[in-house]
């Protein structure tokens, strides 16, 4: 899969992370890619569900799974609008995806560059490639916009 067809399948993520916003979740979204077809999507929604495991990569991945009927999902791509964290990182490598593509970094949780890199940690038994940077300034302008709402809510200017 090339540069292109990520930006076409960040595209979906991307609207998925505004549905996110549109519940007062962080706005996250993520998409599951099987041979060109999306076969997992979801957005985070850890507010909603009172789920810290809600994120968007979790959804997306059991959808996987459920399209599937197993947990295998290999030659699958996981795209994020956000850098997925330790626990969405550690999920990619059990299910033994094969490329995780992502938007922006996340400097306090991500787990693909920014603080660990568990997607290709050569003492696991399977890696991931990754690809980061697709839509970053998009995804990161929608993160911005939606924790300065949620400061000026909770009364704080920046």
């Amino acid at each position: 899969m090339n540069n292109d067809r990520y930006y076409d399948y960040m595209e979906l993520a991307f609207r998925e992370a505004e549905e996110a916003y549109k519940i007062n979740e962080v706005p996250v979204g993520a998409v599951v890619v099987f041979e060109d077809k999306i076969i997992g999507r979801g957005h985070n929604q850890v507010e909603s569900l009172h789920d810290a495991t809600a994120h968007a990569e979790i959804i997306a991945l059991s959808a996987a799974y459920n399209h599937f009927n197993d947990w295998r999902l290999e030659n699958c791509v996981l795209v994020s609008t956000l850098e997925p964290c330790a626990m969405c990182a550690g999920a990619a490598v059990l299910s033994r995806i094969k490329t995780i593509v992502y938007g922006a970094t996340d400097a306090k949780f991500g787990a693909c560059c920014s603080i660990f890199s568990i997607p290709e940690e050569k003492k696991l038994n399977h890696q991931i490639e990754v690809v980061g940077g697709i839509m970053k300034d998009d995804v990161a302008s929608l993160m911005k916009h939606f924790f300065s709402e949620i400061r000026k809510k909770k009364g704080r200017i920046n």
